[in-house]
């Protein structure tokens, strides 16, 4: 397979193209199956009660709006690189009235406008896998963590398990993008979502990412029969 282009300028053009369809199209084509994933990420990272949390690769903000309605103390500040994104997340949080604890920003996750040692916690949920530079964006997370804070990432995985390996590689590779294609009129969008998943280094090899990064006690566990996967590791302390 040919390697899948994650220069910014062509993701984020991909992303304004589909935002206006991207929540309902998430929601379908993964039969709401996803709103669970994002709800037990959420409980594990509500474990630590943080009070500042950064959110990267935010998108509509489906996941920032989840934690601030989660927990009523928590602040988030969200981040992405698509305008297109960060306009329909602003109306969503908006009308939930979290406008004073859910914060977004246009921003790239391999150069984060925050200070080092800023937030308690991250969380990137499916978009981990579009970074242009996965293991300088993982590091330039870490930076803005204080020491000892944990990172959680959600990321679409490949199960292994005959026969549902197979009938996932079919849904991803062809219906998948025939059905977002018709609906969100970029079926190109949908095709790079099975190239990017096929092509990201899940599980084990993830963690040793993470761990090259900085991150220590990586451990990572999957979810509904290996389609998704979340990750967990913790910035080291100071020496």
């Amino acid at each position: 397979m040919t390697k899948v282009d994650k220069s910014s300028h062509k993701v984020e053009a991909m992303f304004n193209s589909i935002a206006s369809k991207y929540d309902s199209l998430n929601h379908l084509l993964s039969f709401g199956i996803d709103k669970r994933w994002r709800k037990i990420l959420i409980r594990e990272l509500s474990k630590l009660h943080p009070q500042q949390v950064l959110d990267v690769a935010t998108g509509t903000a489906d996941l920032a709006i989840q934690l601030a309605r989660y927990s009523k103390s928590v602040e988030i500040t969200g981040i992405d690189i698509s305008a297109g994104m960060l306009e329909k997340g602003r109306s969503k949080v908006a009308k939930k009235g979290l406008s004073d604890r859910v914060k977004l920003k246009q921003a790239s996750a391999g150069s984060l406008p925050f200070a080092s040692n800023t937030f308690d916690a991250a969380m990137v949920a499916f978009g981990v896998r579009n970074f242009e530079d996965l293991s300088g964006s993982l590091m330039e997370i870490g930076r803005t963590l204080k020491p000892k804070a944990k990172l959680f990432i959600l990321e679409f995985s490949k199960p292994i398990k005959f026969p549902f390996a197979q009938i996932y590689r079919l849904y991803f590779k062809h219906i998948l993008p025939f059905i977002g294609g018709i609906v969100s009129g970029n079926k190109r969008a949908y095709r790079y979502l099975f190239e990017s998943v096929m092509e990201f280094p899940e599980k084990k090899d993830f963690v040793s990412l993470m761990e090259q990064a900085g991150f220590v006690g990586c451990t990572f566990m999957s979810l509904t029969f290996g389609i998704a996967s979340i990750y967990i590791g913790e910035k080291q302390a100071v020496q």
